[in-house]
């Protein structure tokens, strides 16, 4: 959107009104007192920033004591997984995860 400084106003007649501008109106409406070339632009920044903000609200909240313990099991060799648990695991991925 941009606002125009250069359109001409349109005054409502007035009863009474001479038709002398006087010196308060003849400088308001002289160029060397307007504002030039003022431009308002919005960008669709905002609305991004607030969409991924909201995505990443949706997140589970990640407990990084936890993973570091995990980790720390993982790379001392002390974590165990039965098969059972990886079957499990990776047929609920694949129902909850759309092929494509």
């Amino acid at each position: 959107m941009r606002v125009d400084s250069n359109q001409a106003v349109q005054s409502l007649p007035e009863s009474g009104r001479s038709d002398s501008p006087s010196p308060a109106s003849s400088d308001a409406r002289s160029p060397a007192s307007r504002p030039q070339d003022d431009q308002v632009q919005f960008s669709g920044a905002q609305g991004q920033i607030q969409a991924l903000a909201e995505q990443v609200l949706q997140f589970p909240e990640i407990r990084q004591e936890k993973v570091n313990a995990l980790r720390q099991a993982v790379l001392d060799g002390d974590y165990q997984v039965g098969s059972k648990q990886v079957a499990d695991a990776v047929f609920a991925h694949m129902l909850a995860t759309p092929a494509g």
